[in-house]
């Protein structure tokens, strides 16, 4: 599990301030909301596999700027998010919104519900308030992260890094991925992070899809 951001930490404190039933709801809500954190952020123009939550209130279902991977029935949906349609939502998303594509079952208990609400309400005001935070950048790379090769012999991948370094992964545990926003990496010159135990296995990120074949390089040695 992530840990909580740092916008999260401070719609904490500062929620400290409200009176003590507003501020215990809003704490059992940040509870309920790590559920949800998988796949939403409370960082505004951040997108996960779902869109970002800040600015949800008083928002059409299914126009969250920058957001492009909303199924057909959410951007057909006549519904304006407020704490009404988000309790009826977050009951029975299926339900409510038939055809969506949140594979999220709901939340069962009304008052789970109502606390996740306020506390979306609450962190999603503090963050639209916030300054805008930039994303890390996959440019200008430390060798250690940065690869220089990628050659596939049988079921194993040889990844060479910018410091002369290759490590070997088993091909099931080596995924590729691309980023080609404004953070992302150069072309060619992709980025690796390491998982699991022991870091057996790996993300490496591209610039584009395209350049994964042309640098892979399929041979033994």
């Amino acid at each position: 599990m992530k840990p909580i951001s740092a916008g999260l930490l401070t719609a904490a404190v500062l929620v400290a301030a409200q009176p003590a039933t507003a501020q215990d709801d809003v704490e059992a809500g940040q509870k309920v909301f790590q559920t949800c954190r998988a796949c939403h952020l409370l960082v505004a123009n951040r997108h996960m596999t779902g869109p970002s939550l800040v600015g949800v209130f008083g928002r059409k279902a299914g126009a969250a700027e920058g957001f492009p991977r909303y199924s057909p029935a959410m951007r057909e949906a006549s519904v304006v998010w407020s704490a009404e349609t988000l309790d009826k939502f977050l009951a029975d998303p299926q339900g409510f919104i038939k055809g969506n594509w949140m594979t999220f079952p709901g939340v069962e208990d009304a008052k789970d519900r109502a606390n996740l609400i306020a506390f979306l309400k609450k962190a999603s005001e503090l963050a639209a308030a916030a300054p805008p935070r930039k994303a890390p950048s996959l440019k200008n790379l430390p060798p250690r992260v940065l690869v220089t090769g990628i050659r596939l012999c049988g079921d194993t991948y040889y990844v060479t890094h910018g410091d002369g370094t290759t490590k070997v992964f088993w091909e099931f545990n080596l995924r590729f991925k691309s980023n080609s926003s404004e953070e992302g990496p150069e072309l060619g010159k992709p980025a690796i992070f390491r998982a699991g135990m022991g870091e057996d296995r790996a993300s490496v990120i591209f610039a584009s899809p395209k350049e994964f074949s042309e640098f892979i390089k399929v041979k033994c040695e």
